[in-house]
């Protein structure tokens, strides 16, 4: 089998997107628009990725780059049409010896396997290949005009009869085709159509004429939806959603009111695990078997260990690592933090640069107070050591294995293991001065009024 090369158009701002952010940079199912065509592209192995973008988008290179290292990108001054865009990265090219696959940066959805479908149809002797679909609406698509398996022609709307008009298999866009070919018929597109711009769509026609073979493979409507506004990028973040979902429910999680879950592109959620309503899991999130996230909770770069229990409304930031069988209760946030095995920090707590012990019991309205208003700080907290609510441990500090902390303490020095410390002001009793001074107050109150 050759290697294969992709170009991928860029070059569009998106107007309707009603942003200074470049189209294909928009997010859907946590990356970019161009980030997920530019994977599937990774996907292939293409030998080689040429990105076609506008003029000072260097913003769009900068991604690219960030997910295929080598990419080459080219710029398209004037916006022609999009034989015009391949235009510019065809001389990149002009040594490959294979075929070329032609992909958009504003059509996430497409999967590798759909690609490999088309490369495979060339690969067995078609000179091209072009991507269909389906569509009960056709309105504003180019019409894909066939006989039997053979491709003859694609019509953009425009400049379709209307018995074309009829037609219900229309143009994705994307197209394989041996770079051979592409680089002879490209000088022959011109642009004598309705809108006056050069169409890559004229390959298939040109592709007729010189006696070359075309054909053509379909998918479904969904995998090639186009990102042309907010409308559409929460119908794709959605459909994205949908894919991650069934994916974790399939792999043996179960997800309550799974509509309500949102997941990322990389999470890792194992066997057994049960996921609840309104959970949002960002990326770089791993999740071990039978471990439970209950309702309202947040997780982002974060670790959860086997059996744990996370919420509700719990909140793990980045490297929080949180271990087997611990748990996280409501209102609690965890941040570049290692819960220990059996570990507990239960309720409106926060944990910040620190180590929980095996065991360890935080209590409610604890604080590491890991900041000094310049740098962060550790806490070390021991194996077995109980904190007893409302403590502040003031870091760097070390509470040893089996330490007691007494509820309302300011912790500012290491506690050794076994001990009890306690740091806050003793209690004083005067008695009969709250009736004192309830009489005060009023009487102040009486004289105002």
């Amino acid at each position: 089998m050759k290697p294969i090369a992709c170009i991928v158009l860029a070059a569009g701002m998106g107007t309707r997107m009603k942003s200074s952010c470049p189209k294909v940079l928009h997010q859907a199912g946590g990356r970019s628009l161009l980030g997920h065509v530019l994977l599937a592209a990774r996907a292939l192995e293409a030998e080689k990725v040429c990105l076609v973008v506008g003029p000072d988008m260097t913003d769009v290179t900068e991604a690219a780059e960030a997910v295929i290292l080598d990419v080459v990108s080219v710029v398209q001054a004037e916006r022609r049409g999009t034989a015009h865009a391949v235009s510019m990265a065809a001389p990149a090219l002009r040594d490959h010896d294979g075929p070329v696959l032609v992909l958009y940066g504003d059509v996430p959805l497409i999967q590798p396997e759909t690609l490999d479908r088309l490369r495979q149809i060339v690969e067995a002797g078609a000179d091209m290949a072009v991507l269909g679909f389906e569509t009960a609406n056709p309105h504003g698509y180019g019409r894909l005009i066939t006989r039997k398996d053979n491709l003859l022609a694609i019509r953009e709307q425009l400049d379709s009869s209307a018995e074309e008009n009829l037609i219900n298999i229309c143009n994705s866009g994307v197209i394989c085709l041996n770079n051979e070919l592409l680089q002879h018929l490209l000088p022959k597109i011109g642009n004598d159509n309705a809108k006056g711009e050069y169409y890559l769509t004229d390959l298939v026609g040109l592709c007729n004429e010189v006696g070359r073979s075309c054909k053509f493979a379909l998918c479904d409507e969904t995998e090639v939806l186009g990102v042309n506004d907010r409308v559409q990028l929460s119908r794709a973040d959605g459909l994205f959603q949908q894919r991650y979902r069934e994916r974790a429910m399939l792999g043996g999680a179960t997800l309550i009111g799974p509509k309500t879950v949102f997941l990322s592109p990389d999470t890792r959620i194992g066997r057994d695990v049960t996921v609840g309503p309104n959970v949002v899991i960002g990326p770089g999130v791993a999740i071990s078997e039978r471990a439970r996230i209950l309702p309202f909770s947040h997780l982002e770069g974060a670790r959860v260990g086997k059996g744990a229990v996370i919420g509700p409304y719990a909140r793990l930031r980045p490297q929080a690592d949180v271990g087997d069988g611990a748990k996280v209760g409501n209102f609690v946030e965890i941040k570049k933090a290692t819960l220990e095995a059996g570990a507990k920090v239960n309720h409106l707590t926060y944990i910040g640069d620190a180590r929980v012990g095996a065991g360890a019991n935080v209590g409610a309205g604890t604080i590491t107070c890991n900041y000094d208003g310049f740098f962060k700080h550790f806490t070390d907290i021991g194996a077995g050591a109980f904190i007893g609510s409302n403590s502040a441990l003031v870091a760097p500090v070390k509470i040893g294995d089996g330490a007691m902390i007494g509820s309302g303490s300011v912790i500012t020095s290491d506690v050794p293991a076994s001990a009890l410390a306690v740091a806050r002001g003793r209690q004083e009793n005067r008695p009969g001065w709250a009736d004192k001074f309830r009489t005060l107050m009023r009487a102040r109150k009486k004289a105002q009024s």
